[in-house]
């Protein structure tokens, strides 16, 4: 009997000390939540969405005029938009002088206007740099230093023609050796720009809705020697005239142009809306249309000479052309009296009667 009592006795004190671990686990983990969600909370920076999951801090038209310096450690894609940051200052998204952890950043729409030099150091991760819809008047030559990874750029509605003229300078083997693709659509560019096109793994240069109105032969040669660059060129006012042949005679023998379909003419009115690949080669033969040239020019020659000569021969024969006008005139006055005479006789019968 007191073999059953102890035994009985020992299991009620098994399950005694499993009911308590369990309960002590139980608030263990919900106080671990709660830190944890605290901590998450201060992590996210002011007028900022932070979401851990996927790794995103989203900051949209807050007040401030600045990069937040309070990013949190596990940040792989940051977007800033409407925050009015004029100026991208050197080391401006270093936390604590530390590299972070950045694979996306999205900066469009902030009245950007200048970019110093390093402003992207500590960012040696970063994959994708949209620059999109801002107001870029200056580029420093080493503002995209240290950006080794770097795929992607964009910088669509962004550029005003200082800035234009320097992006050549900051887009360097040495800055960003591993740019893949290159996007400068709506920035009013009337030239292909004079950017490193022999960047080791550029491969698409998108120049869409811009203001190209024909591209030289220069211009095509160098396209031709860049094969492995993809250039999208639609929504750009093409003039279809002879001066466009050599980019005419690239389009329809390379496949570098992807959206070569919609490259259209706007000039001349007579071909405005016809697309680029469907043209005829004689619509854009510059000896023809030197000819045509050539051709309505000599006869405008030909019949101002015909004039002057005409002109010559009256003036020489002047006196004859008088006489010969006087006996026209006398004639037809004389002709008129005729006339007048038997009218009057046909009026009056007293007048017939006396010529009989």
């Amino acid at each position: 009997m007191r073999k059953k009592m102890w035994i009985f006795h020992r299991v009620d004190h098994s399950k005694c000390f499993f009911f308590i671990w369990n309960q002590c686990l139980y608030f263990a983990a919900v106080a671990c939540l709660l830190f944890s969600t605290v901590r998450t909370d201060v992590a996210c920076p002011e007028d900022c969405i932070c979401a851990r999951d996927s790794g995103t801090v989203t900051c949209r038209d807050g007040k401030d005029t600045e990069v937040p310096g309070d990013i949190p450690e596990w940040t792989s894609t940051l977007i800033l938009k409407g925050r009015n940051i004029s100026t991208l200052q050197r080391g401006v998204f270093m936390s604590n002088r530390t590299e972070t952890e950045l694979t996306t950043l999205s900066l469009s729409y902030n009245g950007i206007r200048v970019i110093e030099h390093y402003a992207f150091l500590g960012l040696p991760r970063l994959h994708l740099l949209d620059l999109s819809h801002n107001s870029l008047e200056f580029i420093s030559a080493r503002a995209f230093h240290g950006l080794l990874e770097l795929r992607s750029l964009y910088l669509n509605h962004s550029l005003l023609p200082p800035a234009t003229e320097q992006l050549s300078n900051a887009l360097s083997t040495q800055s960003v050796p591993n740019l893949h693709r290159l996007e400068l659509a709506g920035n009013m560019l009337k030239h292909i720009p004079h950017i490193r096109l022999d960047m080791h793994n550029l491969h698409a240069l998108v120049l869409i809705n811009n203001s190209i109105e024909s591209i030289g032969g220069d211009n095509v040669t160098t396209l031709y020697q860049q094969r492995r660059i993809r250039f999208y060129l639609s929504l750009n006012p093409f003039r279809c005239n002879c001066e466009l042949e050599a980019f005419y005679y690239w389009l329809k023998n390379s496949s570098q142009c992807p959206d070569a379909g919609r490259l259209v003419c706007s000039e001349p009115e007579s071909r405005r809306g016809v697309p680029v690949e469907t043209l005829r080669e004689e619509d854009l033969d510059c000896m023809n249309e030197n000819l045509e040239a050539v051709s309505y020019v000599f006869l405008g020659l030909v019949l101002a000479l015909i004039g002057v000569v005409f002109l010559m021969v009256l003036y020489l024969n002047r006196g004859g052309i008088k006489r010969w006008l006087n006996n026209i005139r006398d004639a037809c006055r004389d002709q008129m009296e005729v006339y007048h005479y038997r009218y009057e006789q046909d009026s009056d019968p007293r007048l017939s009667n006396v010529a009989v």
